[in-house]
Order: structure tokens, then sequence, then C-alpha cells
């Protein structure tokens, strides 16, 4: 029998859970505020939140500089290519993890993890020599490959996790009616683990849209994604608050509603297999 909860206690914890997501949307909220005000509003004492002069001359200003368009779409490029590429060579990794018997299964998966505890600048060097004397400096395949590296511990043990959770009896009902180990991984276990897969692939993606570090360092212009393109309003001159917000609102604006539309499958990924 479920526990009655009283009225008292779901009004402290939905005052909790508001005030926990308030505080953390905030910077996101005053970035966009201060996209829409001039730079003398924008570094004002004290700070303007609403009693300002709304402009847009900051997006047009980012826009006659900046080629956003092609900034974005290296972002896209970039980052759902390397989480379909990075799902391509997890699935069957994660498959074979969680349905052939294995003892080192463990062992292996802790390796993988280990890996991103590397700084990322102590593997700056060689990989940068490799692209510059392979041609795939500023390259967004370049940045495909690499992301994808990056990631790929991440999207295998998220999807270990989903398959140890389907039956291991499906699977040999599949064998047993003549399926072979491609129509197994496509045709029976993709399916039944879509919402995993899909929750999954939006993290990844999220992952790839915000990586900083290697998008910085091995793109000059023609591969660079829009984390560069906010970098470009850093100058030696000072910080342009007010167009740095609006590079920064226009970079984010994409992967905001891409949650905002995916927040049911994204929520239904992460639960997946949590209720027997």
């Amino acid at each position: 029998m479920a526990r009655a909860v009283s009225v008292r206690r779901k009004a402290v914890v939905t005052l909790v859970a508001w005030t926990v997501g308030l505080a953390i949307f905030f910077p996101i909220l005053w970035t966009i505020l201060t996209s829409f005000k001039t730079e003398a509003q924008a570094i004002a004492s004290p700070p303007l939140f609403f009693g300002f002069d709304w402009t847009l001359e900051n997006y047009a200003t980012v826009q006659e500089r900046s080629d956003y368009f092609r900034h974005f779409w290296n972002s896209v490029v970039i980052s759902f290519g390397s989480t379909l590429l990075g799902l391509l060579i997890a699935i069957p990794a994660a498959w074979s993890m969680a349905f052939v018997p294995g003892r080192r299964t463990k062992d292996v998966l802790m390796w993988m993890l280990s890996t991103k505890m590397l700084p990322p600048v102590g593997v700056l060097i060689p990989i940068y020599l490799i692209f510059r004397d392979t041609g795939l400096l500023d390259t967004r395949l370049g940045l495909v490959i690499v992301l994808t590296l990056i990631n790929l511990p991440i999207i295998i043990w998220m999807l270990f996790t989903y398959f140890k959770e389907i039956p291991g009896e499906i699977l040999e009902a599949a064998r047993m009616d003549g399926a072979d180990l491609r129509s197994e991984i496509l045709y029976v276990l993709t399916p039944m683990a879509v919402p995993g897969i899909a929750s999954t692939l939006l993290l990844n993606v999220i992952l790839a849209w915000n990586e900083a570090f290697w998008t910085l360092n091995l793109t000059a212009a023609q591969a660079a994604p829009l984390t560069a393109f906010i970098a470009s309003y850093s100058s030696p001159e000072g910080l342009f608050y007010a167009k740095l917000s609006a590079a920064s609102t226009l970079a984010i604006a994409p992967i905001l509603v891409l949650g905002w539309f995916s927040q049911k499958q994204l929520v239904r990924g992460l639960t997946f297999g949590a209720v027997k």
C-alpha cells in the first residue's frame, strides 16, 4: 500500500524543486535579457533586470560581423554526426557486453570510463600534429572523429545500462526463429531499446554541441562551430557583454528548443527499465 503524502510535504518539495530549477535557469535568463540591452546598460550598476530599453541592435551586429548560419550548420554536422557515428559503434559493443557472458565486462567498462579522467590538454599536442599531417585540421570530419572518440565511453555505458534491462530470453527466442546476429541487433534489440537510444542520442548531442576545448583548438575558420562563434566576441580590447550575450543566445537557442520538444522522450529514456 502506497504511503499517503501530506499536502505540506508536497508544497515543500514543489517549492524546493522550483527554487532549484530557477537557480539553474537564471544564468540563461540573464544572458537572454542582456542580449537585448545596450552595452552601457549591460554593465550598469546596479544591474537592470527589466527596466531598460529593449533593442535588437546586438543581434544585427552579430550577424553582420559573423556568419551565424555557417557556424550553426557546422555545429549541427559535428554534434549529430559524432553522435550517430558513436551509436553505430556503441550499439554492437554494448550488445556484446550485455548479452555475451564475460568475467571482465565490468573491468572493460571501468577502463573505458577511466579515459574520461585524462585532461584533454594532455593529448592536445599529439592529436593536433596528427590532424595537421593528415589534413584533418579545421575540418568537420576531424571534429566528428574526435568528438566520437571522446563521447564513446559515455554512449557505451548508457546503452549497456539500457540493454541489461531487456530480457535475454527475447533474443534467444529470435535466434531460435533463425535470426542472425545482424537481424537480432537491428530488428529485435534496437526497437526494444528505442527510448534508451533516444535519450543517449539527445544527451550526447548536447555534450558535442557544448564542446569547446577541441573545437577551439582544432578549428580556425572553415569548420568553426558555435562555440568558436561565441569565443570570437572575447577580444583584447575587452568584453562586449551585450554582443557576447546575443551570440550566446543564438548559440544555445537551437539546443534549448530541441531539449524542450524532446523532454518527454528524454525522461522516458532516463527512466527506461526503472519500473519492473
